[in-house]
């Protein structure tokens, strides 16, 4: 029933031309009460994501080029100072201003997954970190990620899956989301975890397996590590 209301609502407002800035609206303001709970936005946890956890070092990272796709307002490039470029794309990002990226090392862009403005074959490393499901087309981002990243470069992919959408994560996809890359992505490292109420970070670091006896439709979590086939 939930995603039957919810489908209405997007035709609703998309003849209406409101749906980009409900969703916006909904995406500045989860923002804005962290920065009323934090004071400054915590990126520290980061690092180990882009590194440890996909069996990477920060000197893989010696003159990559990095983009991180929905990266919103934390920083989520700033350990990487090694980096030759390190890009946050966000539609959100002039807004973000307000939150302190101003002050951050990294370079943020105000633009959709669906239309990144880089050229073909760009980039080394391409991340989307709790942010795949929060585009508006999964098809057109996915050939976007496909085109930008470099022949051998790598996709690193955190995402919740299972759930029904919302205002902020309309698009919804489950554990077979990873062959969408293929021919052009090969999986080379993937988990499955369930997700708790703490958030997609806290529950990769608890590394509780996704239960597939258990048949309650719930979240999952994946985590996979794409590479670009030359």
């Amino acid at each position: 029933m939930k995603s039957i209301i919810f489908r209405i609502y997007n035709q609703i407002s998309d003849f209406m031309g409101l749906r980009r800035r409900i969703k916006a609206w909904y995406g500045l303001r989860y923002w804005k009460i962290c920065k009323a709970k934090e004071g400054i936005l915590s990126n520290s946890h980061y690092e180990y994501f882009y590194t440890t956890h996909f069996g990477l070092d920060k000197e893989f990272y010696n003159g990559k080029k990095i983009l991180d796709l929905g990266c919103g307002p934390r920083g989520s490039l700033e350990w990487a100072d090694m980096a030759s470029e390190r890009i946050g794309l966000d539609p959100l990002a002039d807004a973000y201003s307000k939150l302190g990226t101003n002050y951050h090392k990294m370079k943020y862009v105000a633009a959709p997954a669906e239309q990144i403005p880089f050229p073909d074959e760009y980039f080394d490393v391409v991340s989307s970190f709790n942010s795949l499901d929060h585009v508006d087309n999964l098809d057109k981002t996915l050939n976007e990620i496909i085109r930008v990243i470099a022949p051998g470069g790598l996709f690193l992919l955190l995402t919740d899956l299972n759930h029904d959408p919302s205002f902020t994560e309309p698009i919804v996809f489950s554990w077979d989301i990873t062959k969408k890359f293929l021919p052009h992505l090969k999986v080379v490292q993937e988990k499955h975890y369930e997700r708790s109420p703490v958030g997609i970070y806290k529950s990769i670091l608890a590394g509780i397996p996704y239960d597939y006896t258990n048949k309650l439709r719930r979240y999952g979590v994946l985590s996979a590590k794409f590479i670009k086939i030359v």
